[in-house]
């Protein structure tokens, strides 16, 4: 009787063990069915961009742009431009047009320097299928700009009738706030390179100038009118003009509104 129970018992916990390690099967196989699968990246799209302005190299207006694309339509940029001090570009042409009535001769209009920054920051919309930073987009801006001159030439007659034109030279700096728009295109050139028409961009805004110079000899009062005079009659449309002057300088504030045109031709890298 004793050994009828001690085997009745031994084929219940062979049975109850059983039973556990199929449920435990069971479970594990169902667990590994129903997890989830590791995700595998499989987007490889360029979203940054990194460019230069060929256009402006041979002026030594050297310009770059940093460009991350947000979504197929929409991206971000921000450039910034930089022209260490140098002498006036286009100088034949601009000694053609200003002939005798204004600066003479090519010394004086070689001795102009001229230097300036900008940054201008940007949000693209891209119409086009691709997208992603590339096609035809729109480009709203803001530009915050400045600009350094110095040696301008500024002549007067000598108050004393002699027939003699004294100069003096203004310096100083001019800085303008304008907003924009742009359109412009842009395409994929292999896979690391990409390339950035600037068609044509136009921004207003306004700006302010102050300008200094030091006369080589003092002014008498009847030069002082002279060169207040000659000051005050600069043509310069929209601009309000301050003039100060007193024996030793003459100093020309201005203000008022700015604008320019955008454009050139970048080359870049997309990674």
């Amino acid at each position: 009787m004793k050994s009828k129970l001690l085997c009745l018992a031994g084929t219940f916990l062979l049975a109850l063990s059983v039973q556990v390690n199929a449920q435990a099967v069971k479970t594990d196989t169902i667990s590994k069915q129903t997890a989830p699968s590791p995700i595998v990246k499989t987007d490889k799209r360029q979203l940054n961009f990194v460019k230069v302005n060929l256009f402006g190299i041979p002026l030594r207006n050297y310009s770059f742009q940093y460009e991350r694309a947000l979504s197929k339509r929409f991206s971000v940029a921000i450039a910034y431009r930089t022209m260490p001090s140098t002498g006036l570009p286009f100088k034949s042409l601009i000694s053609d047009a200003v002939g005798d009535e204004g600066i003479e001769g090519e010394e004086t209009i070689d001795n102009i320097r001229i230097s300036g920054s900008a940054i201008t920051p940007e949000i693209r919309l891209y119409l086009g299928k691709k997208g992603y930073g590339r096609g035809f987009y729109f480009a709203p801006f803001y530009r915050k700009a400045t600009f350094e001159t110095n040696n301008i030439p500024f002549t007067y007659e000598d108050s004393e009738d002699t027939g003699e034109e004294n100069s003096i030279n203004l310096s100083g700096k001019f800085s303008s706030n304008t907003g924009g728009l742009m359109m412009g295109a842009q395409w994929a050139l292999g896979k690391y390179v990409c390339l950035d028409w600037w068609i044509l961009g136009a921004h207003f805004g306004t700006g302010k100038g102050d300008f200094v110079g030091l006369s080589s000899k003092p002014l008498s009062q009847s030069d002082q009118a002279a060169v207040r005079e000659e000051l005050e009659n600069l043509d310069i449309p929209f601009v309000e003009k301050t003039v100060n002057v007193n024996a030793n300088s003459a100093s020309l504030k201005l203000e008022g509104p700015w604008g320019g045109l955008r454009g050139g031709l970048s080359l870049g890298f997309k990674f």
